[in-house]
């Protein structure tokens, strides 16, 4: 028995249709869920000594950013379109725990970020400028990157904060493929910014969560085969 293209055509309609709907509800949920400081973000300046309120700011995000790969990880799976309930669930079961190590990942990219900004003044003497940037380049990419693990793993799964860092850690190399993949989302991120602004970025979150989860695959099966199982 085959479906007809007029059956065929509701269908694929009514999917994309569901996933505009997922999208447009999970963003709005993400902006109300981060705005104590989004507000405060989208005024500051791109000045290397505002880092330590950029780092402020964020705080709320790493929350909000859980519960949209919460939702999302949980909303696919069903027929009936409840996004915003699986967002709001996401966000009471994970919030405590993610802040719990959510800070530390801020402060260490503060001051990676504080430290490129002014390479010249704290590199050590005869140590080549580029070799330096390069340096600091990868340690934040690699700090990013822990950083994303982490979020997948402490969204998705129960662990305490330090083991959820530790397991982000050992999944870099263990999961090889995740880890390129947030590599490339961490600097394409980092153009956004740069070739628009924060808001851009922000306005791309429930996206963004979205293509985080998809590329986590590989760690969530790793983790699943090896860790829980």
């Amino acid at each position: 028995m085959t479906l007809s293209t007029g059956t065929q055509r509701t269908g694929t309609l009514g999917r994309a249709t569901a996933m505009v709907y997922r999208v447009l509800i999970l963003e709005l949920l993400f902006l109300a869920a981060a705005s104590p400081g989004l507000g405060l973000l989208v005024t500051l300046s791109g000045d290397a000594s505002n880092a330590p309120l950029l780092a402020l700011c964020l705080l709320p995000v790493g929350p909000a950013l859980s519960a949209l790969i919460f939702a999302w990880r949980q909303s696919p799976t069903e027929d009936h379109l409840e996004p915003a309930r699986h967002f709001w669930r996401g966000y009471r079961l994970n919030t405590l725990g993610m802040l719990r190590w959510w800070w530390l990942v801020l402060v260490t990219l503060g001051i990676l970020g504080i430290n490129v900004a002014y390479l010249d003044v704290v590199i050590a003497p005869g140590v080549p400028l580029v070799i330096a940037g390069l340096v600091q380049a990868a340690v934040f990419t690699l700090v990013a990157v822990v950083a994303l693990h982490a979020l997948i793993i402490g969204s998705l799964y129960n662990f305490r904060a330090r083991d959820v860092l530790r397991l982000a850690l050992r999944c870099v190399r263990e999961a090889p493929r995740a880890t390129l993949g947030a590599a490339a989302i961490t600097i394409a991120s980092i153009g956004v910014v740069s070739v628009g602004s924060e808001v851009a970025l922000i306005a791309l979150g429930s996206i963004l969560a979205a293509v985080l989860l998809n590329n986590a695959k590989p760690m969530t099966t790793l983790i699943e085969e090896k860790y829980i199982a």
